[in-house]
């Protein structure tokens, strides 16, 4: 049960952040991210108000320029006049839980731009390049306005598909250097991209990295139903990006405005994405809520009493799971 205290607070943190309070903002994110009965309370308030905005998902490799490339893309967007929003999703320190790097290090030329809002997010542990406050924290930012939300993954290399069942348009951020094709191949990189960008294009390789790009990315089924079953475009464009020449940035932008939902709800493509994005939201709420009552002085009595059992052979894993799922569905409120 939310205590009336902590809703009522949620909802004030709610209306100066709908009013352009950037200081409420800041801490009605940090209210999502720990999970609060306050966040609860302001999502309520702002989640109707969600659903504008173009969801931009930025992933790839280490070290092949996705912070340098997003900050290119809000210069770009910001001289058109927009309003941008970036998630930049960042290691958690083991000390503190928190990023390691925070937007303070980022972006630090739109540090005094009201039309620009950066935010660090630690993963604390989630896998897939994304924290999981992640989708809560953009529906925020939708409802407070921003027409662009940037949200950039981690950069694990091996795991940062899962953006793309949260954004509308995902862009696969690739540098020319021998090899990396393979590993976003491995990686199942180019199965969730809307986009490839080849950055670094000032420097050599960079015309051959894209040609081999676009050669292993042929003409599939018309509908490639990766990464949480939303259909996929054909082919992804291959798009040559040089954020420190200043060259394709203004090129990338365009194309991720092309690939922008409709404004009709009804549109097949908003309904896909916003379904997908739905059931991941709800699927991680779940699973959030069972390692809630996981950790609960009961449940891990139950939980010892079952590891017990299975480690003896006495009980079936299967079945002692089942049995230990049943006790939250009994226990809900």
């Amino acid at each position: 049960m939310t205590h009336p205290a902590a809703a009522d607070h949620g909802r004030a943190l709610a209306a100066a952040a709908r009013s352009g309070d950037r200081r409420a903002l800041g801490r009605l994110l940090t209210e999502i991210e720990g999970r609060s009965a306050a966040a609860r309370a302001a999502l309520g308030e702002l989640y109707p108000l969600a659903g504008g905005a173009h969801l931009v998902g930025i992933t790839g490799p280490p070290g092949a320029g996705k912070s340098t490339l997003v900050t290119s893309l809000v210069a770009a967007a910001r001289a058109q006049g927009r309003t941008v929003a970036v998630l930049a999703i960042d290691p958690s320190s083991p000390i503190t839980g928190g990023a390691i790097l925070g937007d303070r290090v980022r972006m630090q030329q739109h540090a005094a731009d009201d039309g620009v809002f950066i935010r660090s997010m630690a993963t604390r542990g989630h896998a897939g390049g994304l924290a999981v406050a992640t989708v809560d924290a953009a529906s925020v930012l939708d409802a407070c306005g921003f027409g662009l939300v940037l949200i950039e993954t981690v950069g694990t290399g091996q795991g940062e598909v899962d953006v793309a069942s949260l954004a509308d348009t995902t862009v696969v951020v690739q540098a020319p250097e021998m090899g990396d094709e393979v590993q976003a191949l491995k990686a199942g990189l180019l199965e969730v991209a809307d986009i490839v960008a080849v950055t670094k294009a000032d420097r050599p390789g960079a015309d051959q990295a894209a040609a081999s790009l676009r050669a292993m990315l042929t003409v599939g089924a018309q509908h490639d139903r990766a990464a949480g079953d939303r259909p996929r475009p054909r082919r992804p464009e291959v798009l040559l990006v040089s954020a420190i020449a200043g060259t394709g940035v203004v090129e990338l932008l365009a194309a991720i405005d092309r690939r922008a939902p409709s404004t009709d709800d009804a549109a097949p493509d908003r309904r896909d994405a916003a379904y997908v994005r739905a059931e991941t939201q709800l699927v991680g709420l779940v699973m959030e809520r069972v390692r809630d009552r996981l950790a609960s002085p009961a449940a891990r009595a139950r939980l010892a009493e079952a590891v017990r059992a299975v480690a003896a052979h006495e009980a079936d894993p299967y079945i002692a799971a089942d049995g230990l799922l049943a006790t939250f569905v009994d226990d809900a409120p």
